[in-house]
């Protein structure tokens, strides 16, 4: 493997990962802080208005977690060209139905790690030199989704390299996590719960961590720390949802009254 090669394809991927960020996050600042959710029909979780300077910083910070993305990235794509990785190209090397298992074993081992990594940042000690710059912003805002202090962005830039090498993947399955993974840490800041109540109180909302879960994280500190799934927040005595929005806590034949009086269409 050629640094210098590894250097070029760094630049090129920071360029990638940062418009891809900038699409993603810009899109959904749009949709729900620019139109007040109305696009989405999205309910807005606090009242909170975080100020311009803060959006701002948030906006920085993402812009060097990207740069940091890009070199652990650049060397998992440099090692592939020349097959020193587990991703492969032919389904039929693994089957089908490794291929859709190894996305959820993937999200699963990304999320532990996430779990317990994130844990130890909110440490007395750590929290200040590797977590404070995230929870600056306490009501987060879509541009939150990579604002990370350097430290904090190599910590969570290393998982999945390392899992490439590891467990067998195909291209387009690794290319769907990181689009997803994207998708998730913007919309779990974006201040404003995109999924419906009914999503929520059923199956996809008590395992699926959305905004209104993750919203919780950034008001208190002491709950909700899992990446993806509720599974490790259950476990572990730190999940928090149903209880603190007056809107999960109605009756399913309550919802209609409960719209009506929130003002909600959801």
């Amino acid at each position: 493997m050629h640094w210098n090669t590894v250097l070029i394809t760094a630049v090129a991927l920071f360029a990638i990962i940062t418009a891809r960020y900038f699409a993603i996050a810009g899109f959904f600042y749009w949709a729900l802080w620019k139109r007040a959710g109305n696009l989405l029909r999205a309910r807005k979780l606090t009242d909170i208005v975080p100020p311009a300077k803060l959006v701002r910083s948030e906006m920085r910070w993402s812009v060097v977690a990207s740069a940091i993305y890009a070199v652990p990235g650049a060397i998992v794509l440099e090692a592939w060209k020349n097959g020193g990785t587990a991703i492969y190209m032919d389904i039929g090397e693994y089957g089908w139905p490794w291929y859709f298992a190894s996305v959820p074993a993937y999200l699963f081992i990304h999320d532990t790690y996430f779990y317990w990594t994130h844990r130890m940042m909110h440490h007395p000690k750590i929290f200040p030199v590797m977590h404070k710059v995230h929870h600056e912003s306490r009501q987060p805002t879509p541009w939150a989704g990579f604002s990370f202090h350097p430290t904090e962005s190599m910590l969570g830039a290393v998982i999945l390299p390392i899992l490439v090498f590891i467990i067998p993947i195909h291209v387009s399955a690794i290319l769907f996590i990181l689009v997803l993974m994207t998708i998730v840490s913007v919309t779990n800041h974006s201040g404003y719960e995109i999924l419906p109540d009914s999503w929520l109180r059923g199956i996809v909302g008590r395992n699926w961590i959305s905004a209104a879960h993750h919203n919780l994280h950034h008001q208190t500190y002491t709950c909700n720390y899992a990446l993806y799934f509720r599974f490790w927040d259950k476990i572990m005595g730190t999940d928090r949802l149903e209880t603190e929005y007056e809107f999960l806590r109605v009756p399913a034949d309550g919802l209609v009254a409960a719209g009506r009086n929130s003002g909600s269409t959801r």
